[in-house]
């Protein structure tokens, strides 16, 4: 059975995602601020990282990377190879909250439509939903219901398009297949509160153009 907790870290206050199944290997996703608080919650609930996911590459998501390294060394760190450039580009930073994140040994940019995730008896399935950068994914957890979604859904909004590499369209296509999900899907998002793909689809408008 998946447990999961949302953490919202940071100065903008990116949903971080730790899931597990089996406590020896649990799922870090959108690791973006406060390696040490991260850390301190898989340390009291007894949790040891098998590996970190990342929805996109920008840096409120990205910046605790290091530290988690850090302290568990040969932490798999996976992100989708069309945002492996602009992740650990000294451009992305916003100073003098977020600064650049140095690329990680372990990282595996391997996130790419159709990959299957897999760790600790947990098993996720990689859509491409570009739109907010060229690599955003959302990691759908089919046999839980769930799907991780980055800054692509928002409850009631979407991500923003207006950083280099968005594009309005390729949001508006992902939108529309997410959309397609089972109705009763929870979508944790990159930001703000969870929702479901039915309350998304009945008020979102950005899922009604």
């Amino acid at each position: 059975m998946m447990e999961k907790e949302v953490l919202p870290l940071g100065p903008i206050e990116a949903n971080c995602i730790i899931l597990w199944s089996d406590p020896a290997k649990a799922w870090i996703v959108d690791p973006g601020a406060d390696a040490e608080a991260i850390a301190g919650f898989c340390e009291r609930r007894g949790l040891v990282p098998g590996l970190v996911a990342l929805t996109h590459g920008h840096f409120d998501h990205i910046g605790a990377v290091p530290g988690l390294v850090a302290k568990w060394p040969g932490l798999a760190v996976h992100l989708a190879p069309a945002d492996e450039k602009i992740a650990f580009s000294p451009l992305n930073a916003w100073p003098p909250h977020y600064s650049a994140t140095p690329r990680p040994a372990t990282l595996v940019a391997d996130l790419v439509e159709g990959a299957v995730l897999e760790c600790g008896g947990l098993s996720a399935k990689v859509l491409s939903t570009p739109g907010h950068t060229p690599g955003s994914v959302c990691l759908h957890f089919e046999r839980e219901e769930l799907i991780l979604t980055g800054d692509t859904l928002f409850a009631g909004s979407c991500g923003r398009t207006d950083f280099p590499g968005g594009s309005m369209k390729d949001m508006g296509a992902s939108l529309k297949r997410l959309a397609t999900l089972l109705p009763s899907t929870e979508v944790v998002p990159g930001h703000g509160a969870a929702t479901t793909i039915a309350r998304e689809v009945e008020s979102n408008p950005f899922m009604q153009e």
